[in-house]
C-alpha cells in the first residue's frame, strides 16, 4: 500500500477527512441524482398534475403527499399556561413550580414541561450573567 500522505487515504484505506483527492468535491451531486433529474426534465407539471388527480380519486399516499405540501405537519404547537414574571434568578423557582403544577394537573405534557423548564434555565442563566456584570461594574467604579 502506498503512503497515506501521498494518496489521501487513511491507513485503513478510507479517504482521510478533508481529502481533496478522493470522493466527490463539496457541493457536487451524485450521478444517480443527476440522471434522475435529467429523466424528469420537463415532466414536473405532468407529474404534479398526476399526483393531484390520484389524490382526488382517493389514492391515500398521493393525498398525503399533496396535503403535506399544502400544510406540512407541525413540529410542535403553542401551549398556554400562567407563569409568574421572571426578573430574578429566585423568580425561576416560582415559575418552575408553576410548570410542575401544570404538568401534574395534566394541562401540559411532560415533554412540554421539559421544554419550558429548559427555557427557564436558559433565562435564569442570562439573568445571572447580567447580575454579575452589574456587580462587577459597581465594584470597578468603587475602586
Amino acid at each position: 500500500m502506498t503512503d497515506p500522505k501521498s494518496n489521501g487515504r487513511k491507513t485503513d484505506g478510507t479517504f482521510a477527512p478533508g481529502n481533496a483527492l478522493g470522493g466527490r468535491t463539496k457541493g457536487s451531486r451524485h450521478k444517480i441524482t443527476l440522471a434522475i433529474e435529467e429523466m424528469l426534465e420537463g415532466e414536473h407539471e405532468k407529474l404534479t398534475r398526476k399526483a393531484i388527480d390520484m389524490a382526488l380519486e382517493g389514492d391515500g399516499p398521493a393525498l398525503r403527499l399533496c396535503l403535506d405540501r399544502l400544510a406540512p405537519p407541525r413540529k410542535d404547537s403553542p401551549i398556554s399556561m400562567e407563569l409568574p414574571t421572571v426578573k430574578s434568578a429566585e423568580d425561576t423557582v416560582a415559575a418552575s413550580s408553576a410548570v410542575l403544577a401544570a404538568m401534574s394537573a395534566g394541562e401540559i405534557t411532560p415533554d412540554e414541561a421539559g421544554r419550558v423548564m429548559a427555557l427557564l434555565t436558559a433565562h435564569r442563566s442570562i439573568i445571572e450573567v447580567g447580575d454579575l456584570e452589574r456587580r462587577l461594574a459597581a465594584l470597578e467604579t468603587k475602586q
